[in-house]
């Protein structure tokens, strides 16, 4: 099996990315995902909107790869704000639980001073490993 690059349905095109690499030994490489939906739009502003958002960008694009949140093995977390980050434990706790459930990978947070698209508070990106599934 060689290389795959994963690129959910309906998603407008990546320019100069993959969204998503499914390399031959089943481990899935997800590009860092922001908070704007499939057609590269931001619905929100805040960080736990578009944490959220990125969080429901990974799991489809596990989702689009056939793996699921439990196949998660490492998240890295880029945010602009180490406060709002503090400051919201609890509701991304929450958030976290409803779009990925109580499995808890490897993750690293990285404070930035900013990220590439002006809008966007918060970029997490993720590794995978899809199990064979019968």
């Amino acid at each position: 099996m060689e290389n795959r690059i994963i690129h959910p349905e309906g998603w407008a095109p990546a320019k100069g990315y993959a969204n998503g690499v499914l390399a031959s030994d089943g481990t899935l490489y997800i590009g860092g995902q922001i908070g704007w939906d499939a057609q590269q739009v931001f619905a929100s502003d805040g960080f736990i909107g578009q944490m959220e958002q990125a969080l429901i960008n990974i799991r489809t694009i596990l989702e689009a790869a056939d793996g699921q949140p439990e196949d998660l093995v490492r998240l890295t977390w880029y945010v602009t704000s180490k406060q709002e980050y503090l400051d919201n434990q609890r509701a991304i706790g929450e958030v976290y639980r409803r779009v990925l459930g109580r499995h808890f990978p490897a993750m690293t947070m990285v404070v930035v001073a900013d990220l590439i698209e002006d809008r966007a508070v918060v970029e997490i990106e993720a590794t995978a490993v899809l199990k064979r599934r019968s």
